[in-house]
């Protein structure tokens, strides 16, 4: 799909770095297709499971440090994670380590500690949050830059004002414009429609192979059809979700 406009939000860099995902090392708590789920589950935003934790030494944590990822004292977000699971906070990097927290689909405040470890197939953050310090995978956390409004490329990419039966359809024809082809993006729906005056859903769309722009946050609005049969678009807020950082008016790093 074209990307020219969403490049446009951000200053277009060249410096090579490693990937902002973790590739396989996925951690969360299911793997729900957002395509396909239409059940709503609320989720707090943190869960804690212990009382408070404490910070374990570079010698006793898995995988390698690397100097890469959010700076201390940076805030990162949740992203790409499903609107019924739940993002898992450990007590170490890895999959095998103790859960001390979970973290709704669109949680955000998670205070970065400058620590994190790369494992064979993955690489971790350690992140502090609602007194709980922890790690969670590099693939689903980012930061949240500038909003805008994305209604009128949606239409032009088209070539027509979208229409579909259903919010959940709706709002995956609009992500399916922002997503890559190559690499394939993951396109997944953070929060569940809600309908009322208007309908309304959040899909994710992450991995849109720039080093900077790690993906983006659409927050669809549909209008109801005439007849009452199904919705039509009315507008989309388009929220960056950036791979290294934010500036004061919210670009790319």
């Amino acid at each position: 799909m074209n990307r020219t406009a969403l490049r446009s939000l951000v200053p277009w860099l060249t410096l090579l770095l490693m990937g902002g995902c973790g590739g396989s090392g996925a951690d969360t708590t299911s793997t729900t297709s957002a395509a396909t789920t239409t059940s709503s589950t609320t989720i707090p935003t943190t869960t804690s499971t212990l009382a408070g934790t404490t910070t374990t030494s570079e010698e006793e944590l898995p995988g390698e440090p690397i100097d890469f990822g959010p700076r201390a004292g940076d805030e990162v977000a949740v992203v790409g994670v499903a609107h019924d699971d739940v993002l898992n906070v450990r007590d170490a990097p890895g999959i095998d380590s103790e859960i001390v927290a979970e973290l709704a689909s669109t949680a955000t405040g998670l205070i970065a500690t400058g620590r994190a470890r790369s494992l064979p197939e993955s690489i971790w953050f350690e992140i502090d949050v609602d007194d709980v310090t922890g790690w969670v995978s590099s693939a689903f956390v980012g930061y949240l830059g500038l909003t805008d409004d994305a209604t009128a490329e949606v239409i032009a990419a088209l070539g027509e004002t979208p229409g579909a039966e259903t919010m959940l359809d709706l709002g995956l024809v609009v992500a399916e414009v922002m997503a890559s082809d190559e690499p394939p993006s993951r396109i997944v729906m953070s929060v569940a429609p809600v309908v009322g005056d208007l309908g309304e859903v959040t899909y994710d769309v992450v991995g849109l192979g720039d080093d900077a722009l790690g993906g983006v946050r659409l927050h669809v609005f549909g209008e109801a059809a005439e007849g009452g049969e199904g919705f039509i678009l009315s507008n989309v807020e388009r929220t960056v979700i950036c791979s290294r950082g934010v500036t004061d008016d919210g670009f790319c790093l």
